[in-house]
């Protein structure tokens, strides 16, 4: 039957716009896809980059456009096709909207009401709260495509029972949303794990499986993961976080094994591009900045001779790393334990105008931590 249902988001009306808050039209699922009543949104960097450099970074975006990504919440309805939920599960899901390829507000995260790609989507196990589900998405998306997809590392697939592959990854940035998830990913598919992080969160990641946590701020950092390496083969690194990248390939290349760098973060960062005046007197410096970065990595990259790639989040939308992770491990891995939602939630507040809100406090900087907003 035809549902009528008052839909509300968290608009983007132009690019470089304020958000704004309002009505939008509620949107049937299509073959393969479910439609969420949202509980639970978290925030990411790039739903900030959308607003503030959305003509640099998501090009393709037609205002007016609905970002986010993260969102756990109640199936109310079910395209044709689907068979793995019904009407009335708790799930937790990745909104696509912002990916070239689905480019729809409908799939835009921050809403009421929004559709999503049922590959993209995983039950939420009865003892875990939405709050703490929708952490997950983006973070353990954009771990899996750099550690999965066949043109990155390339490592095998997570499951109940690895064989151990008898390899260590290194991810750099260890207690952050992607390399929460990067950890426990890799341990599931049967790897050792050495991490950074600050000492107060050596502990975090070591409970998430890491075998061995050093201080990423320590002068002797470098030094130390290539002396623990040493004897090792690596499947290769995760650059998480300013500054990773540099950092990563130089202990690649100076370990055996797999010399490769995926990378989650631009060589330079762009918090403090405003979306208003004076923004070309920081878009110019910070595209500078990147360009010079950009080169300084390729050539170091070259030099040691390390490949390096950058990583899409949204990428595995398209291929066997989506379902692999959303149908295939994340359901009984949740279920049993297996696999924590991580970092833990901050709720900020409720309602879609406190998304703002949780984007600047995000901004501003936060540790082991992801912040969310209920619905």
């Amino acid at each position: 039957g035809i549902v009528m249902v008052e839909n509300e988001a968290l608009w983007l009306n132009a690019k470089r716009a304020p958000f704004t808050v309002g009505a939008a039209p509620y949107t049937a699922p299509e073959a393969g896809e479910i439609v969420v009543r949202v509980r639970a949104v978290a925030v990411n960097p790039m739903d900030r980059l959308q607003q503030t450099l959305g003509d640099l970074f998501t090009p393709w975006t037609a205002y007016p456009f609905i970002v986010g990504s993260d969102i756990a919440g109640d199936v109310v309805e079910v395209g044709s096709g689907v068979t793995r939920f019904a009407v009335g599960d708790r799930v937790v899901g990745y909104a696509a909207g912002s990916d070239q390829q689905r480019n729809r507000a409908a799939e835009g995260g921050f809403q009421a009401f929004v559709v999503v790609l049922a590959h993209m989507a995983a039950p939420i196990p009865a003892a875990m709260t939405y709050e703490e589900a929708a952490v997950l998405p983006l973070g353990i998306s954009t771990a899996a495509c750099g550690m999965f997809q066949k043109d990155f590392l390339a490592m095998n697939p997570p499951s109940g029972a690895a064989t151990p592959a008898r390899k260590t990854l290194l991810v750099w940035g260890g207690s952050t949303s992607v390399g929460s998830n990067a950890i426990q990913l890799a341990v599931a598919a049967g790897y050792d794990v050495v991490t950074t992080a600050s000492p107060r969160n050596f502990d975090y990641v070591k409970r998430l499986g890491a075998r061995e946590a050093f201080d990423y701020r320590s002068k002797t950092v470098l030094a130390d993961i290539v002396s623990a390496l040493r004897g090792r083969e690596i499947v290769g690194a995760l650059a998480i976080g300013p500054g990773s990248a540099a950092a990563c390939i130089e202990i690649v290349g100076a370990c055996k094994g797999n010399r490769f760098v995926a990378m989650a973060t631009p060589p330079t960062s762009w918090d403090n591009v405003p979306r208003g005046r004076s923004r070309l007197l920081h878009l110019v410096p910070a595209l500078a900045r990147m360009l010079i970065g950009t080169l300084a990595l390729t050539r170091t990259a070259r030099r040691r001779n390390v490949r390096t790639k950058m990583i899409w989040g949204s990428a595995l939308i398209a291929n066997e790393v989506g379902p692999m992770i959303f149908e295939a491990f994340l359901p009984a891995a949740l279920a049993e334990g297996r696999f924590v939602a991580a970092p833990a939630p901050t709720v900020v507040g409720t309602g879609l105008a406190q998304i703002p809100v949780a984007l600047e406090r995000q901004r501003q900087g936060v540790s082991a931590t992801k912040l969310v907003v209920t619905l």
